[in-house]
């Protein structure tokens, strides 16, 4: 036997009603970028209105400082990149990863090239060739001429696996 309750639905139709709010929700969080937390993963807050998005996913974390975007990256080879905010474990040496620690350590070297952060990722991650050589099944690695960036593998408890941004190198050789 159905129910009504205090707005007039019945139960079947106030969650159907809740469900559809909820979609709309999610569209106009994507139309929008607002920030909209429906989840939370390893790394923080799941964003996922930044599919496809990267400068303006690195831009959201790098104000929220937490957080994965979902999907903000991508290439063709392998697939959604995600960019995860990540930690700065050492700010002497310049040790961490996600987007936090790229910041930290690079950010500098990358605007001495003529770019900045949410500009240049991107370019490095989409036209970067891949190095077979210094990948393996924890990590996926491409290069520029100048850098070098480093996406993880991590096997989920659902046994797909998230490929996420983790680190990025300078490769230009300096005298000692």
């Amino acid at each position: 036997m159905q129910t009504e309750n205090t707005v007039g639905y019945t139960n079947v139709a106030w969650c159907n009603h809740i469900e559809e709010q909820k979609k709309c929700l999610i569209r106009m969080t994507k139309a929008t970028n607002k920030e909209t937390i429906l989840e939370t993963g390893k790394y923080g807050p799941v964003y996922r209105q930044f599919a496809g998005k990267p400068k303006e996913a690195i831009n959201f974390l790098r104000e929220k400082q937490n957080g994965e975007c979902i999907a903000a990256l991508h290439r063709n080879d392998i697939g959604d990149i995600d960019i995860v905010w990540g930690e700065v474990t050492d700010p002497i040496k310049h040790k961490g990863y996600g987007l936090a620690h790229i910041i930290d350590k690079h950010e500098v070297e990358i605007n001495k090239l003529g770019f900045n952060i949410e500009d240049f990722v991107p370019i490095v991650v989409q036209f970067g060739n891949f190095n077979l050589k210094k990948s393996d099944s924890q990590k996926k690695v491409f290069e520029s001429e100048t850098f070098r960036l480093v996406v993880a593998l991590e096997k989920e408890q659902d046994g797909k696996i998230k490929k996420w941004l983790l680190s990025a190198f300078d490769i230009i050789k300096r005298p000692k």
